[in-house]
């Protein structure tokens, strides 16, 4: 390596996959490495904040999936930054395949509070069918346009049968549970719709057993400890980048990094981590000369969604002491909707409910709704005044309660932030593995050593399996710090022997 500890690489954001990077390549003796962020801070998707003293995540929430096998828990433990109950190995072992044993308080809109009893045929149903449309990501052809319309057929053709014995308005509330899971689904993809959601790529997400656990610190712990093992001087912030300029021909081996502010850097290779809705919306500008085709329409092809967070806190609780999540459901959608017919008036019936922030000595009676889509991108519009009296509206409405008045709220806004443009990727109708693919391919397509690689791409967007997790993230900038190890390890004979004893 010593003849190549100088060679100049630029990573574009740092976000945890920008800083993954810089760590591997850093602690592996490259000496010359930048991080340029556009903003004042570095953690990108992961933010965490304060309503009043409570520590809460305006981000990313949850390490999915926290067992072995997963590079954020590895780290979260080596840090020492959990609670000793998500260190244990039963915690590690339990495996529900991506879904969570909560406890789940329902409310109606008519100010009923039901039981899970009540909403079991529901509750089964969709279950089942959010499983099987993980199968036919290896058969041939979709029989559905996307996700949504797999499970909107087979509910209305499998109802018949299964629930034949469930009077009309039973039946009526059962399809009306269907409609909430169908919002919650959509904040879990961050997509609008689930008609957006490709079926055929659906299996394509993969996840690790562990029961999804948080940062009692906050997840920006995670940031600030791999940030204080990276050389003081690596982060130039607010420094966004206008332009890369990379080449397809052999006269030009370096990469020119312009700023917004007209200064220029040198570079022998650039890592790229903007979020996959940055790429969509400044691509054309972003890369000079475009990018070649078949990568560019991934871009496009690929779902880029909001999800966002309103955090809500209260007096007192108005849920049990038991109670996990709260689940909303509208006795008018029997419809099988999870999107609303006229956004500025009901942008509120897409929120499909609370999870409960716990312990409670921690966080007191604090509540964190969830809504996604264009619905979402609406709210963050609108003054918080208004969220807050749509808020209070919804909780009087659905417990029946004209009394109870949330204490402050406070609100994430991603689809504003203009360096995200959204949350997080999911793979769209019309995507396959293939679009991942060519995501993750460096620029330009054809390296080799009188073409060296020039630019890269990491970011959540480029996993192939967890795509739209932290995880996912942080595997890709060690997979293209890896990359660029590598190359300089197979071209370097003394370090090539070196690897052999």
């Amino acid at each position: 390596m010593a003849g190549n500890k100088n060679v100049n690489i630029v990573i574009v954001g740092s976000g945890i996959a920008g800083i993954a990077a810089a760590h591997r390549l850093t602690t592996s003796g490259f000496n010359n490495v930048h991080i340029l962020e556009a903003t004042e801070r570095s953690g990108g998707r992961v933010k965490t904040g304060r309503l009043g003293d409570k520590i809460i995540e305006i981000g990313a929430n949850w390490i999915h999936g926290p067992s072995e096998e997963n590079p954020v828990f590895f780290l979260a433990r080596h840090y020492g930054l959990l609670d000793p109950e998500a260190l244990t190995p039963e915690n590690q072992a339990y495996d529900l395949g991506g879904e969570t044993p909560w406890v789940t308080n329902i409310f109606s809109s008519s100010g009923r509070k039901l039981s899970e009893k009540d909403i079991y045929p529901a509750l089964e149903m969709f279950t089942m069918l959010l499983n099987e449309s993980s199968e036919f990501q290896n058969q041939l052809g979709e029989p559905y346009t996307s996700v949504g319309d797999f499970i909107r057929s087979e509910v209305r053709q499998r109802c018949v049968e299964k629930w034949k014995d469930i009077d009309s308005a039973n039946r009526s509330l059962q399809l009306c549970v269907i409609s909430g899971m169908l919002k919650r689904e959509c904040c879990v993809n961050g997509s609008h719709s689930l008609d957006e959601v490709g079926l055929g790529a659906f299996g394509q997400y993969k996840t690790f057993p562990g029961l999804d656990c948080t940062f009692p610190g906050g997840y920006e712990g995670l940031i600030a400890n791999l940030m204080s093992e990276l050389p003081d001087d690596i982060v130039r912030y607010n420094r966004p980048v206008r332009s890369v300029f990379w080449s397809n021909t052999e006269k030009q081996s370096s990469v020119i990094v312009e700023c917004e502010d007209g200064e220029r850097m040198n570079a022998d290779h650039v890592i790229v981590t903007v979020p996959l809705g940055y790429l969509k919306r400044h691509h054309t500008r972003l890369f000079r000369p475009p990018l070649p085709l078949h990568k560019l329409h991934s871009i496009q092809r690929l779902g880029f969604g909001t999800n966002n967070k309103i955090f809500v806190e209260f007096d007192e609780p108005w849920w049990d002491a038991d109670c996990d999540v709260i689940q909303l459901v509208w006795e008018d959608e029997d419809a099988l909707v999870d999107q609303v017919s006229d956004v500025k008036s009901s942008w509120i019936k897409k929120l499909f409910g609370f999870t409960v922030l716990k312990p409670t000595e921690r966080y007191g009676n604090l509540l964190c709704g969830w809504i996604a889509g264009h619905e979402s991108e609406y709210m963050e519009t609108l003054p918080e005044e208004e969220v807050t009296h749509a808020v209070t509206q919804l909780v009087r409405r659905f417990t029946g309660n004209p009394s109870i008045t949330p204490r402050r709220i406070l609100r994430s806004q991603w689809f504003q932030d203009p360096w995200t443009n959204g949350s997080y990727s999911y793979l769209a109708t019309g995507c396959s593995q293939q679009d991942l693919e060519n995501m993750i391919e460096p620029l330009p397509p054809s390296a080799s050593k009188a073409r060296p690689l020039q630019v890269l791409f990491a970011g959540e967007a480029t996993h192939l399996y967890y795509f739209s997790t932290v995880h996912g993230a942080l595997l890709t900038g060690w997979r293209e710090a890896d990359r660029l190890i590598t190359h300089y390890t197979s071209t370097n004979p003394s370090k090539r022997r070196m690897s052999k004893l």
